[in-house]
């Protein structure tokens, strides 16, 4: 029996970094929709053509994104079986721990004594060689899948005050404050996962998300 040297299944498929993106990027997609809209002209018709759109658009961002996601994961995966396999067929110790030292992060790898490194060669020595491509596992699948429902799930904070509002001009006033507090969530959260000020990553993103949302307007138009 062949043993695979990917790592075993995370308990989380998704890092937080990666759910706050998906986030981000839904949510930058269905605002540049509601914020296209014009108070002074737009009727109801056009509101629920908006949010048709919106949603459809984000359905199929989802999905985009989902595949990107499995993609991901197997070219990572094929990246550590070739590391592998490059280090089993080195022509030499030194060789070996040059090939193990560039493929961990800087910080570890200058850390790594000559004995560390020897004892990691041993072990990827002693795995069986593996030929084949790394299957499509089951985390794959769940965190496509959550990809998708984040993605999809972004839209209706800022849509749902169209749906329920008959007050267009108010409507989109919630709307846009609901998606600025949205975006300074997503800051406050990356600062506090990646190390930064939370309220200085929260402000950041809010003006970020708020540029970028204009832009996809303007180019959109």
């Amino acid at each position: 029996m062949t043993q695979d040297p990917s790592p075993p299944p995370d308990s989380s498929v998704l890092a937080p970094g990666e759910r706050l993106a998906e986030i981000l990027f839904g949510l930058i997609m269905v605002m540049s929709f509601t914020g296209s809209l014009s108070v002074a002209t737009a009727d109801r018709v056009e509101v629920r053509v908006m949010l048709i759109a919106a949603l459809g658009c984000n359905i199929a961002w989802g999905l985009i994104d989902a595949i990107m996601f499995i993609m991901g994961r197997l070219n990572e995966r094929g990246g550590d079986r070739k590391t592998v396999r490059a280090v089993q067929r080195s022509r030499s110790h030194a060789e070996a721990h040059a090939l193990i030292r560039r493929n961990v992060p800087p910080v570890v790898g200058t850390e790594l004594t000559e004995e560390a490194l020897e004892r990691i060669r041993q072990r990827i020595a002693a795995l069986p060689l593996i030929s084949t491509a790394p299957p499509i596992t089951r985390d794959d699948l769940r965190g496509a899948l959550a990809v998708f429902l984040i993605v999809v799930a972004s839209t209706f904070p800022v849509i749902l005050p169209f749906v329920f509002m008959s007050d267009l001009p108010l409507a989109m006033r919630l709307s846009n404050a609901i998606g600025l507090a949205m975006l300074a969530f997503i800051g406050h959260a990356y600062g506090r996962a990646s190390g930064f000020s939370p309220w200085w990553t929260a402000g950041s993103m809010a003006v970020l998300g708020s540029v970028l949302v204009a832009l996809t307007i303007a180019l959109g138009g």
